[in-house]
């Protein structure tokens, strides 16, 4: 009977066991698509290019886009895919995700090789295609989601040796507590070539203290004015000077030098009230041997003129594109400009443009005023000098607005598509982006 008793339960155990199997095999998972699947990063209007193979593993674009639901617990993959078609009929794979926060990263090589598959070829602009593709398991899986088309417009930009206007740069520069803080401060204020052998010129913003002038930012080679005669000696005496903007002009030949306040900028109801506030500065871009401002305008007149006074002015006439000296106010409406200022040819032009600028808590309590803008001064290089900072937080964002703005979310001088906000301590700047690289600089001079 005991022997009866104990084969009943070992039979009944398996049978058990066997039901347990049979019921989990029947347990069947199904992925379903949840919700919106979408990119929620800003892209910029136009990706330049750059020719020089030492920019090919910097940043060149970012996609970011929201977690994909499959309402199961399972790992998600994404695929960022192109498709020169357009309607990815022809889809191939640029990337997959690199990290956890959802984000991919394309390098500006990958975009140049990209646009010379869509046959886009330097020096030229066109669009390439993008979407991302999400599935639950391996690359084989029916089950996907996909984000919409994302056309980005891409410039390739021809290999340049140097300025096109002849003007090169030049080994001096200028280096001081009056500058950059005897160099801690960002690099040595740029001279130019001239016309003239042996004679360069420079541009440059100083606040109060000492400069002098050395080659190729280093102290093997530096001159000062030991009589403050306008006269230069090797290792000379440092030059006193005064907050202003300035043309400095160094003769290597005669050993000879001038400090002269210089600036241009623009004036008028137009953007000012007729210089309630100072003018907008104009930048010299040695490139086309021009002068150059990214401005907010609004509906009124302006003129352009000398260091902020009435002293030399110049208008236009015959609304004509002519630089004519005491000229008729210039017309204009509200937009986001950057003006081109020609004295070689005695022209001007005023053409509609993205501007950069920088707002923050740190500048204008997140747009309580207009923000401070940037200029191209080089091809993709963006600049601006002096701008007070306060202690906070900053972003660069494009026309006042915040369809398209950059931070840096690794603290380490990449611009992020809608990143971190940048910390910032108060102080006076100078300021560089540079869009090819997706860097800047913040080089605090005091």
């Amino acid at each position: 009977m005991k022997n009866i008793i104990k084969t009943f339960a070992i039979s009944f155990m398996l049978l058990l066991s066997f039901s347990s199997c049979d019921t989990d095999d029947d347990l069947i998972f199904t992925a379903v698509p949840q919700g919106d699947f979408e990119f929620n990063n800003t892209f910029l209007s136009e990706y330049i290019l750059p020719a020089e193979s030492t920019t090919n593993n910097n940043i060149g674009a970012i996609f970011s886009f929201n977690e994909a639901d499959f309402d199961v617990q399972t790992n998600v993959s994404y695929e960022l895919q192109s498709s020169i078609l357009g309607d990815f009929t022809d889809a191939t794979e640029v990337s997959t995700l690199s990290n956890a926060n959802n984000q991919i990263e394309v390098s500006i090589g990958t975009l140049k090789s990209l646009a010379e598959d869509y046959g886009i070829e330097a020096p030229a602009s066109g669009v390439l295609n993008f979407r991302v593709r999400a599935f639950p398991g391996d690359t084989s899986s029916t089950t996907e989601m996909f984000t919409a088309t994302q056309q980005l417009n891409v410039t390739l930009l021809e290999e340049t040796t140097g300025g096109g206007s002849g003007i090169e740069l030049a080994t001096w520069g200028v280096v001081g507590s009056g500058y950059n803080n005897w160099g801690s401060a960002g690099p040595d204020g740029q001279f130019y070539t001239t016309s003239e052998t042996d004679v360069y010129v420079a541009y440059v913003s100083l606040i109060d203290g000492e400069i002098k002038f050395r080659e190729n930012n280093e102290w093997t080679s530096d001159l000062g004015d030991n009589d403050a005669d306008g006269t230069v000696e090797a290792g000379g005496a440092n030059i006193a000077v005064s907050a202003g903007n300035y043309k400095i002009t160094l003769n290597t030949a005669a050993a000879t030098y001038t400090i002269e306040e210089f600036s241009w900028g623009v004036v008028g109801s137009g953007y000012n009230d007729w210089g309630a506030t100072p003018d907008a500065k104009f930048y010299y871009d040695y490139t086309t041997d021009t002068f150059k401002v990214g401005v907010q305008l609004v509906d009124g007149e302006i003129k352009f003129r000398q260091n902020n006074e009435w002293t030399t002015d110049f208008g236009d006439t015959g609304a004509d594109g002519t630089l004519d000296a005491g000229g008729d106010n210039i017309l204009v409406t509200a937009g986001h400009y950057e003006i081109t200022l020609d004295f070689n040819a005695s022209t001007y032009t005023i053409e509609a443009a993205n501007v950069w600028g920088i707002v923050g808590s740190g500048f204008n309590d997140w747009g309580a005023t207009t923000d401070f803008a940037l200029t191209q001064v080089q091809p993709d290089i963006y600049y601006g000098d002096i701008v007070t900072l306060l202690d906070g937080e900053i972003k660069f964002r494009v026309n006042n607005d915040w369809a398209s703005d950059f931070g840096d979310t690794g603290a380490d001088g990449t611009l992020d598509a809608g990143g971190d906000n940048i910390a910032v301590t108060a102080g006076l700047y100078r300021v560089q982006m540079d869009v090819a690289n997706g860097t800047y600089s913040l080089y605090q001079i005091q």
